[in-house]
């Protein structure tokens, strides 16, 4: 691996943060988040300073994108987003992205910071423990099907990309 730098987030970026973003995250799993350009943009111009990128001389290698603010709770940071790209991990880069944001985020006045993992993550919970964060409180998301809708199959069917690009547009277009 080549040198690897550690940098704020600039609009260069935006492209390889939201690749990364869609490789990364299944909003299935979670269904009331998404992944979109809307979601990056709304962190980049809320609270710059805490959104860094991973970049060595091949590309982007890893993001985190936080926020000051947490639902109702204004003095809480949110470190809500982090991936890597599978040739960055095992190498501290996520740690080194969670420290430039919470560091950001402590500056900017948060009390304490916030972030969710997946309960079957378990590479990014012992990332987030390693780096000074506590289990807190823990939700089960209860789902409750349609009796009278057939079960969605069991895995998803490829994704076609035309619609992919318009669910995007559509999304980016109805923000407010």
């Amino acid at each position: 691996m080549n040198h690897v730098d550690i940098v704020p987030m600039q609009l260069s970026h935006l492209e390889g943060v939201l690749n990364l973003g869609h490789r990364a995250y299944d909003v299935n799993a979670m269904p009331y988040t998404s992944w979109s350009l809307s979601t990056v943009a709304a962190h980049w111009d809320a609270q710059p300073e805490a959104c860094w990128v991973a970049v060595d001389d091949e590309g982007l290698l890893g993001f985190v994108l936080g926020s000051l603010s947490y639902d109702e709770r204004e003095d809480w940071g949110y470190l809500e987003w982090i991936a890597l790209d599978e040739r960055a991990r095992g190498k501290g880069i996520a740690s080194t992205l969670v420290e430039r944001c919470c560091t950001a985020l402590f500056t900017a006045g948060a009390s304490r910071i916030i972030t969710d993992v997946e309960a079957g993550n378990q590479a990014s919970a012992s990332m987030m423990r390693r780096n000074g964060f506590t289990e807190g409180v823990t939700v089960t998301l209860f789902t409750r099907p349609n009796p009278s809708h057939p079960a969605p199959p069991a895995a998803h069917p490829p994704r076609d990309p035309a619609r992919t690009r318009l669910r995007r547009a559509a999304r980016t277009t109805n923000t407010p």
